[in-house]
């Protein structure tokens, strides 16, 4: 069973795979749909189509996505929210049920803090999937948003930590994609 998490944006989505069909989730893809500079409603379809491609490619049982959040620019804000819509509408449209976890949500369940960087995130994601690089920030936070879910499905989002055997993954690798 595998779950695409998705860290959306209007310039940058981030996307990652796991595999939960063991107690410990495991690192199955993961990288950037970047979206070059042209209009909104090009890059809304850029995101629908990179994950589109993204759920043929896997063909994951789940769909988990970050909640908006509020941030200081209302202009940033809105185009974050379509980036997100076109995303949840392809999930979907694909038969995927949906899942959405808030930032602070998500840092709690990686970090055990709520208030984590970007690099803390980034740092726990690698250590709780062994893996030999550090992703990209926004790959990294597509895969705590499919961890957070994975820990959610097995009832363990409470407790604030993954713990559990760390197995080492060989060969890991992250790519951008473009739609």
């Amino acid at each position: 069973m595998l779950i695409l998490g998705i860290d959306p944006g209007s310039r940058i989505t981030g996307y990652g795979v796991l595999d939960v069909a063991t107690p410990t989730p495991r690192y199955v893809a993961s990288g950037c749909i970047r979206l070059q500079d042209v209009d909104l409603p090009q890059r809304l379809a850029r995101v629908y189509a990179g994950i589109a491609e993204l759920i043929a490619l896997h063909r994951p049982g789940e769909f988990a996505i970050e909640q908006v959040f509020m941030a200081k620019n209302p202009d940033s804000a809105l185009k974050l929210g379509q980036a997100r819509g076109a995303a949840i509408v392809c999930a979907a449209n694909h038969g995927l049920p949906v899942h959405e976890y808030g930032p602070r949500q998500i840092k709690q369940a990686v970090t055990g803090s709520g208030g984590a960087n970007k690099t803390q995130v980034q740092h726990m994601v690698v250590a709780a999937l062994g893996l030999d690089g550090t992703p990209q920030a926004d790959a990294a936070d597509a895969l705590a948003i499919a961890l957070t879910h994975a820990h959610a499905r097995r009832g363990l989002l409470t407790q604030g930590s993954f713990g559990g055997h760390r197995s080492r993954r060989r060969g890991s690798s992250w790519r951008d994609f473009q739609p």
